[in-house]
């Protein structure tokens, strides 16, 4: 089962860009010349909203709109770019859902906020749990789903932020259905529902200036979260959780990234909070969650052409990723490795502020995947 498609006008629309400057353009062409033309002066908050359209097999069609919001402390373009990014969506089969994440950065770096919120009645695809789960008939897992994560970061010395870390994660009324004719799945721990609060902390070197399209710069995260009944959970266990992103121009338009990411967890964790290999963000063309298990390290790296030569606002990318997942961590195999690859294409919707739509494709010996966003994946 492949990601959900998505499609966004106003990217489809982009080519008619130049037609913007005809005169008395009709109302249709104003409004998407407003929706795509970046008229605010450096440093003042910038803000967008567009809407989406996405398919997929267990959903039907999905109607939703994203949002973006970005600004600079005081309006200071000293200081590094904050961005508050939102997504709406709801479904021919009543579905639903709300995703938040954020990137605020307060004056002269002196506080760091990092985090998502999700809410979403949603279905999950449970293909199992290890590396060699079969790609066929997965099981489907219909529940409400809520995520609150926030780290509240304090610069201690330039670029280098620690502070405490929050994570509280919950699904509720669930359904675990079988593929039709199969049984062949055991309901996995926190099927049936599950509510788990985490507390830990957090240790973030950071030097990027424009977190949604790094030119150039490092970003290094080291976490720790527990979990303990003691705190409302359900469930005991623990994890850490790496993450190095590394971004060099290789000219005034072209950017060459790598990032390594892993999640090393640890005791009675449920189905839902395993390390989970594919989605937007890494393993491109694997839908979140096709290989899961308690420990999992992935790497990827991409080219970026921001824009082309050719253009002033089209852009694209190549990447390529491999990620394992292993229930220990001496477990880990070489024949478990999974590659991933792709293409995508760029928009610049902020000229002034240097941010771009992505519509990535990712592919898989399973298929492809779409992803569209704003902002790079890593």
């Amino acid at each position: 089962m492949n990601s959900r498609y998505f499609c966004l006008l106003l990217l489809l629309l982009a080519p008619l860009d130049a037609a913007f400057s005809q005169e008395k353009p009709g109302w249709i062409k104003r409004a998407i010349q407003k929706a795509i033309s970046d008229t605010t002066s450096p440093g003042k908050p910038s803000f967008r909203i567009y809407p989406t359209l996405a398919y997929s097999p267990e959903t039907s069609f999905e109607f939703g709109f994203s949002s973006l919001l970005l600004f600079q402390a005081k309006n200071d373009t000293l200081n590094r770019l904050s961005e508050i990014q939102a997504f709406t969506f709801i479904t021919l089969e009543a579905q639903y859902g709300i995703w938040l994440d954020n990137a605020i950065y307060g004056d002269q770096d002196k506080w760091f906020f990092l985090g998502r919120t999700r809410f979403q009645r949603f279905p999950l695809l449970y293909y199992g749990i290890g590396p060699e789960t079969s790609g066929h008939e997965p099981a489907l897992i219909d529940a409400n789903y809520l995520l609150l994560r926030q780290r509240v970061l304090r610069k201690i010395v330039p670029n280098l932020f620690v502070g405490p870390e929050v994570d509280y994660q919950q699904l509720y009324n669930t359904s675990f259905n079988q593929p039709e004719g199969n049984h062949e799945y055991e309901a996995p721990l926190g099927s049936d529902g599950t509510r788990n609060l985490g507390l830990g902390a957090a240790l973030v070197y950071d030097n990027r200036h424009n977190v949604l399209n790094v030119r150039k710069g490092l970003f290094g995260e080291i976490s720790f979260l527990q979990y303990a009944p003691k705190l409302g959970s359900d469930y005991k266990f623990y994890g850490v959780n790496l993450d190095i992103r590394s971004s060099h121009p290789t000219n005034a338009r072209n950017v060459l990234a790598w990032q390594l990411y892993g999640n090393f967890l640890s005791g009675n964790v449920p189905f839902n909070q395993l390390a989970l290999m594919g989605g937007e963000m890494i393993m491109r063309g694997y839908y979140s969650g096709r290989y899961r298990d308690k420990n999992m390290l992935a790497f990827q790296t991409e080219h970026r052409w921001l824009p082309f030569r050719f253009s002033k606002r089209i852009g694209g990318t190549v990447f390529a990723a491999a990620a394992v997942v292993a229930p220990k961590l001496n477990e880990f195999s070489w024949k478990h490795i999974r590659p991933s690859g792709g293409v995508g294409l760029r928009y610049l919707l902020f000229p002034k502020k240097d941010i771009f739509l992505r519509l990535d494709v990712g592919f898989t010996k399973e298929g492809p995947g779409f992803y569209l966003f704003t902002g790079e994946a890593f």
